[in-house]
């Protein structure tokens, strides 16, 4: 039988200071989109558990945080459940399954084990309460419950150890109100976009960031760069907190910038340089998701356009298409046109063209990264077919793109 190929979904779950602290993972069939290709749940929940711990490698794709993976019920009762390292994994119960006492047998026996029980798209039920007492997180549905009636619910989970997790959360609104009612977990892609009124200035320290790309995109002499680098020494301080949080196996502190371009090399330098516009002023800010979002994007895309067929033989491509990932990003967050930001960087054509209108071959790019962000693998799937780029070229790419981000952890 052929082998069946997955595609990563692996959606951030962020704290209260809205970082990075778990991922749910998600894999979804990559098959052609003409065929139906819908494997069951528990095929699904398998097939994450064998990739993750053989061919993927579990570590790469959570980066030492912990992995959420959905339960149906033949999957949770079954003994291979053990090979799941049970400090950084957190099974979710689905809402389908059926509470009889085999299963809170089952789910006391997890825990005593050492895993973390959560349920999933929930909704108080008093028929759970042998649960409420086994399950350590309560995944809460803000499409299936809305934030203004959530506050009766929470006041009846009172009485419980339990952590809530608002997942859905569209908006910053949400959020806040989540977090004003005592939720500690959220997922969803509010932070992704943020409103009109949120956005950042951007300020002398983005400009500057912006001539120093330059500089670095023109190949500069170190002494320009270095030149550059004092202007600014905060961004300085900023840049040598990555370089050093990198885990390249240096053995010596990185002490200044030349130190760094003569350690990590030009291009290790050119990419923190291009993700220190999406930390933080006060902190580096590496559990930042539009840190994890830009960083992933970015090198998604390069990882693509090395093995695109269309652009072998362009030297200049992969580094492009990172660039066209990092920058897609500013205008989300900053109050800055990308027309402005392609007119300070001097940009090629190619990278003009998919900032704006997601035309030429880096735009096709970035809109399959966009895809694959949203999960939705079906479209993606049909426009890597036409691209001629395989199932396992996509997924080695992604592993090579969560690799790459875990490094900076």
């Amino acid at each position: 039988m052929q082998e069946e190929h997955y595609l990563i979904g692996r959606q951030p779950i962020l704290d209260r200071n809205e970082e990075v602290v778990a991922y749910e993972l998600l894999f979804r069939s990559a098959a052609s989109p003409g065929n139906a290709s819908v494997c069951d749940a528990s095929q699904a929940t398998a097939s994450v558990i064998v990739n993750a711990l053989s061919g993927f490698g579990l570590e790469q794709i959570l980066g030492g945080h912990k992995g959420f993976i959905n339960m149906e019920l033949d999957m949770l009762m079954s003994d291979s459940i053990s090979i799941l390292p049970k400090d950084h994994v957190v099974l979710e119960l689905l809402e389908t399954l059926k509470v009889t006492p085999e299963l809170v047998d089952r789910c006391r026996l997890l825990k005593e084990e050492g895993f973390t029980l959560a349920l999933d798209d929930h909704e108080f039920d008093p028929i759970y309460n042998d649960l409420y007492d086994i399950v350590e997180i309560i995944k809460v549905d803000l499409m299936a419950s809305p934030v203004e009636r959530l506050s009766s619910m929470i006041d009846r989970f009172s009485p419980y150890p339990l952590k809530l997790l608002a997942e859905k959360v569209e908006t910053r609104d949400q959020y806040l109100s989540c977090r004003d009612m005592g939720f500690e977990l959220f997922q969803g892609y509010y932070f992704a976009k943020p409103s009109l009124m949120e956005k950042k200035r951007f300020d002398d320290a983005g400009a500057h960031l912006l001539k120093l790309m330059r500089l670095m995109m023109d190949d500069a002499e170190t002494d320009d760069i270095e030149h550059a680098f004092r202007q600014s020494p905060g961004l300085t301080y900023k840049l040598l907190l990555l370089v050093n949080s990198v885990s390249l196996g240096v053995r010596v502190k990185v002490q200044n910038v030349r130190h760094a371009i003569a350690t990590l090399g030009r291009q290790q330098i050119k990419r923190w340089v291009q993700l220190c516009l999406f930390a933080s002023t006060e902190a580096v800010g590496l559990e930042n998701p539009l840190v994890e979002m830009a960083a992933v994007r970015a090198a998604f895309m390069e990882q693509l356009a090395l093995r695109l067929p269309r652009l072998q033989g362009n030297h200049e491509a992969a580094d492009q298409a990172f660039m066209t990932g990092i920058l897609s990003l500013l205008e989300t967050i900053y109050t800055i046109s990308i027309d402005e930001v392609i007119s300070s960087l001097h940009l090629s054509d190619e990278v003009r063209d998919a900032l704006v209108d997601r035309s030429g071959i880096f735009g096709e790019l970035l809109h399959l990264a966009e895809l694959v962000e949203r999960m939705e693998f079906r479209e993606a799937a049909l426009q890597f077919e036409k691209m001629g780029l395989s199932q396992e070229e996509i997924l080695t790419a992604q592993m090579k793109a969560y690799s790459w981000r875990s490094g900076m952890l």
